[in-house]
């Protein structure tokens, strides 16, 4: 018995066994991200860099038209977003002379207005599993190895995020399962986390607001998340670092063409903010405008069939209560079959997003119904204790998805998220399609192209380096830098942690700009907003070191304060105004006008009609502030109105709660009752002064908000409480008056990503 235990096959298979689980276990406490190694050098700032001026890049600019033997460029860059700003990075890279003009801000479309995610497309493999596509499995093979270069070029600005599919079926735990565990094989080496199953304890331990009823548990798989704008910019940077000419508010008016073969070789421009004109001369243009793509495409040829199809999407933001601050949620099922997301972001929780056909316009709308799905989607997974209200919608907005069109689609299904290089007759190189995701992979093949199609081959000094090439903020940064900005400019926790996750290393030229507060602590770090951490030195180091040119390019893009939240924005914007009226030399009128400019533009972010400023605080920021208030004088401090604060449960002005008592009371009264039955409340309210155009499919809407629906009668306290959310109704935007709203149903393409 002892001789056949210790035989050779015996010995053999338990060797090859302790061999097997040594190497697995080595793989996985090997797994897992790679985070920036934390050296003595990152607790100093790095070298300082100030980038050219705008004006320096206008003048190079205009030299190419003026000078063209000497200053042309080898490439004309037309769009600032995700992907024209990657191809710029990864030509400069390649030692080209590269320009890029942006028609509004870098950033200002489709770019700044995503899901926020970093994702390889776990639906992507769900289709190319089930329908046997190849075609999907490549573009998830290619999203994941796309998704770990995105973490590491850019750490400060991504992180990896754990995401929950909470599961109501048992025959959906051996499903999901497989479908997630099928995706952290593909990923290989190159996966976050491996996905996990949780009990039905253990998912509401992890995420308290979810619905008990029904619940079996979840599977918790990884993608990553980012700050869509801020890596937009660090792109830009990195292309001015590498040796980029690059200009906002710069738009193309036309293609220049030699007079003998129609072949482009530049292009006329206009300065948005002067009205100057002039050309810039270049060996070949691409056109990387998204959803813009066609307008550049019909200026080369009138004939052009359109190659894009717009589709936009809607997001809403709410507050931080409603989901925790390290999970997010994905419902793939939704009640007519679309996907939607429900992540922690920046502080605060944004849900989305919605398909709808769209025109292609600069500034597209949220629609009211859209907003309301989501909301109903929202209150569908969480608690029945949770109050999903309207007015808790801090900021809502709506991007157009580059979609590529299949000529033979009816609609926008069936459309894929993949990118499409199409070189015209006159030789105009367009980039259309794809992602955030994989916007590098784009940004390589497409400078591949420009080299082999304009005859660059001879200017190129080495090859694609963008799979290693670090964004500007990420050589001296680590986790732990934040520390070091709170040890030596005396920051709130809160601030250096925001600076350090949004600027990388260059959070320390911010804090150099930051004004003393006046206070015990912080020491420096004005607050633009009390409830968000963004600062005013931030608005500065936008001027000076971003290009930020108008007052919507920092609360917007620089700053995402217009995204987290719309009447903080708006509250902050006479400062704003202030400081890059100092920094910008404007004069009154152009502050007046900027001013006007971005309260439209706030609109278009869900900021309710009406609404006005209000106070951020009392507090000393200035120098003479702080001696006034040293010596007890004290400015007058408007308080603002009733009307003003919209997002406050406090819904009413003093007297008009006792004017609904009053009211309540006659009515209750005249039937010796001491309830309202609830088919007569819409006709009391109606007869109440503000209430008169309420409607009966709002008032059914909020009836299911509040949970009264179904309800005989209501109290006084009820009574009130329908009163407000119908009150919040009326504040929120009134619908277009066009044709109702198309909504589809979005497709397994597009689905995982959003915008």
């Amino acid at each position: 018995m002892l001789r056949k235990l210790v035989s050779r096959r015996t010995l053999a298979a338990v060797g090859g066994a302790t061999a097997l689980s040594a190497a697995g276990g080595y793989y996985y406490l090997n797994s897992g991200p790679t985070y920036p190694p934390s050296t003595k050098e990152t607790r100093r700032p790095p070298p300082p860099w100030t980038p050219p001026s705008r004006q320096q890049m206008l003048d190079a600019l205009k030299a190419s038209g003026t000078n063209p033997a000497e200053e042309e460029f080898d490439l004309l860059i037309v769009g600032g977003g995700a992907t024209g700003a990657g191809v710029a990075v990864d030509a400069a890279s390649r030692g080209l002379k590269v320009a890029l003009v942006e028609r509004d801000d870098f950033s200002s479309g489709t770019s700044s207005k995503s899901t926020k995610l970093v994702h390889g497309g776990v639906r992507y493999l769900q289709k190319a599993v089930m329908e046997l596509d190849y075609e999907q499995y490549k573009l998830v093979r290619e999203a994941l190895h796309e998704r770990k270069i995105f973490l590491q070029t850019a750490p400060y600005l991504s992180a990896m995020l754990p995401i929950m599919l909470p599961i109501y079926k048992y025959w959906q735990v051996p499903y999901y399962w497989v479908g997630c565990k099928m995706y952290d094989i593909l990923a290989g080496k190159e996966n976050m986390e491996s996905s996990y199953l949780m009990s039905k304890g253990k998912a509401l331990e992890a995420f308290p607001m979810l619905k008990q009823e029904g619940l079996v548990g979840a599977l918790v798989y990884y993608d990553g998340q980012h700050n869509d704008s801020r890596m937009n910019m660090a792109l830009i940077m990195t292309a001015v670092q590498q040796g980029a000419v690059v200009a906002n508010h710069v738009e193309v008016t036309s293609l220049d063409k030699d007079g003998a073969g129609g072949k482009i070789q530049g292009a006329r421009v206009r300065d948005a903010l002067t009205g100057q004109e002039w050309n810039v001369r270049a060996k070949g243009v691409v056109n990387a405008t998204g959803p813009f793509s066609d307008a550049l495409l019909t200026m080369d040829n009138p004939n052009h069939t359109p190659i894009v199809q717009p589709s936009s999407g809607t997001h809403i933001t709410l507050p931080n209560y409603y989901s925790p601050r390290t999970m997010g949620l994905l419902d793939p099922a939704t009640s007519d079959g679309r996907v939607i997301f429900f992540l922690p972001w920046q502080g605060n929780t944004i849900a989305g997003t919605t398909d709808t056909p769209a025109e292609v316009t600069a500034t597209p709308l949220p629609q009211e119904e859209e907003i309301r799905w989501i909301l109903e989607e929202v209150r569908r997974y969480l608690s029945p204790d949770i109050k999903v209200r309207r007015g808790d919608v801090l900021s809502a907005w709506s991007g157009l998805r580059p979609l590529v069109r299949n000529p033979n689609a009816a609609s926008t299904e069936g459309l894929v998220r993949n990118h499409m290089i199409h070189v015209s007759d006159s030789g105009l190189l367009t980039i259309a399609g794809g992602k955030w995701t994989t916007y590098r992979a784009m940004a390589e093949e497409t400078v591949d192209k420009a080299i082999e199609v304009f005859g660059l081959k001879d200017r190129v000094k080495r090859g694609c380096v963008t799979e290693q090439l670090r964004l500007v903020g990420s050589d001296g940064w680590s986790r732990n830098m934040f520390i070091g900005l709170v040890q030596r400019y005396g920051l709130e926790t809160e601030v250096a942690k925001h600076l350090s996750e949004n600027y990388g290393d260059r959070a320390w030229t911010v804090c150099s700009l930051a004004q003393p507060t006046g206070k015990a602590w912080p020491l420096h770090g004005v607050r633009l907003s009390p409830s968000y951490p963004f600062i005013e030195a931030e608005v500065r180091y936008a001027a000076r070191h971003e290009y930020a040119q108008t007052a919507v390019d920092v609360i917007a893009r620089r700053c995402r304060l217009s995204f987290l939240n719309a009447q903080a924005a708006l509250d902050a914007l006479p400062r704003v105004v202030e400081i890059l009226t100092e920094e910008l030399h404007w004069s009154p009128a152009r502050a007046k006008a900027e001013f006007a400019a971005a309260q439209d533009f706030l609109a278009s972010m869900g900021l309710p009609p009406g609404a006005a400023p209000r106070p951020i605080s009392s507090e000393p920021k200035t120098v003479v502030e702080c001696f006034e208030s040293a010596l007890g004088v004290k400015r007058a401090r408007v308080v603002p109105g009733a009307q003003e604060i919209v997002y406050s449960r406090a819904q009413f002005a003093a007297g008009e709660v006792e004017a609904l008592h009053g009211a309540f009371e006659k009515r209750v009264s005249a039937e010796g009752q001491d309830k309202l039955a609830v088919g007569e409340v819409l006709e009391l309210v109606k007869g109440l002064p503000g209430f008169q155009e309420i409607r009966q499919k709002d008032y059914d809407y909020v009836l299911e908000e509040a949970g009264f629906k179904g309800r005989k009668d209501v109290d006084f306290d009820e009574f009130v409480e329908i009163c407000a959310e119908l009150r919040e109704v009326l504040s929120a935007p009134a619908p277009t008056g066009k044709e109702k709203t198309q909504r589809l149903r979005i497709p397994v393409e597009k689905s995982g990503g959003g915008v």
